[in-house]
């Protein structure tokens, strides 16, 4: 796994070709155990490099599109799996804990729950209020700058641009993780308002 702007986050991916972009998990590693956001599958190294930072207690998936690798790993780390209350009567794969808006998944990462995406009650992830972990209304296509689903995939686009003003309006986002394409590690409340400005 690579070293993201915290010592204690890592991050790995795996490269989509039909989308152009690279999916990614992201990985917290804290001292009451560590949390994994829509892990994408793991290579032997990042196996390896994971049991060496201490397991996995949580798996926290911000939809039921970026399930990706969790249930693999949850059979074989016997983590717990966390997704959003909104999919709750139609989740694919079995859940330990279903999360709504203000929850906190562990001390200091707070849930943020977005409307209008492609699925309902999407979640975002705030840790320790700097960074911003994102599923898959807000992606980065190209370095630098941050992106929507395009209107075909949301549900509703009035719901899913008020979602990003509420994420905009958040005060202190250095980095932005997204699970889709380039995170941003600097002046990601910057890049946040620009993408607003856009839409």
């Amino acid at each position: 796994m690579k070293s993201l702007h915290r010592p204690d986050l890592y991050g790995w991916s795996t490269f989509n070709p039909a989308r152009n972009i690279d999916f990614n998990g992201v990985a917290w590693i804290r001292p009451g155990g560590n949390v994994l956001i829509d892990p994408v599958a793991l290579s032997n190294h990042d196996w390896n490099h994971l049991q060496s930072l201490g397991g996995v207690l949580w798996i926290v998936l911000t939809n039921s599109e970026h399930i990706r690798y969790a249930k693999e790993i949850a059979d074989q780390t016997y983590a717990k799996i966390a997704a959003p209350v909104g999919e709750r009567d139609s989740f694919p794969i079995h859940c330990d804990r279903w999360l709504a808006d203000g929850d906190q998944v562990v001390p200091g990462l707070e849930v943020l729950e977005l409307q209008g995406s492609k699925t309902p009650g999407e979640l975002a992830l705030l840790l320790e209020e700097t960074t911003l972990i994102t599923g898959d209304l807000v992606r980065a296509r190209k370095a630098g700058s941050l992106t929507i689903l395009p209107d075909e995939k949301l549900l509703n686009r009035q719901a899913a641009v008020a979602s990003v003003k509420r994420l905009a309006a958040l005060p202190n986002i250095e980095a932005v993780l997204v699970g889709d394409g380039w995170p941003v590690f600097r002046d990601g409340g910057l890049r946040l308002q620009e993408l607003l400005d856009t839409l």
